[in-house]
């Protein structure tokens, strides 16, 4: 949704937070990145399980988005059964290190909050 108020670009983005956000967006995005950081090339049932509380559909539906922004891979291979293996591109790498700050400002304040 785009706020009509504010000034933007021709393409719609006042920066480069909101053109990233277009990718990353939501709740569960940044934790697929995350599981397919620690876990490469993981299978779909293998994703469902390192992203807790995530539905099929949604991890299904996210994988497509994540794939056309060019930031994960979908690697089929032609064997009987069927089997499918997801990881970063290059692209996907390179948001994982930019999310990286992030996150070490979310342990720290975790740990903040818990007293530790």
């Amino acid at each position: 949704m785009t706020t009509t108020n504010r000034p933007a670009t021709d393409d719609g983005h006042v920066c480069g937070i909101d053109t990233s956000m277009e990718v990353i967006g939501g709740k569960w995005k940044v934790l697929i990145l995350w599981a397919l950081h620690v876990h490469p090339q993981s299978r779909f049932g293998e994703l469902r399980r390192l992203v807790p509380g995530i539905t099929e559909k949604v991890l299904a539906s996210h994988l497509r988005e994540m794939e056309a922004d060019g930031i994960v891979d979908r690697v089929s291979y032609d064997e009987v059964p069927p089997r499918v293996e997801y990881d970063l591109t290059k692209d996907g790498m390179r948001l994982n290190e930019a999310l990286e700050p992030l996150a070490a400002w979310g342990r720290e304040r975790r740990e903040r909050a818990s007293g530790s």
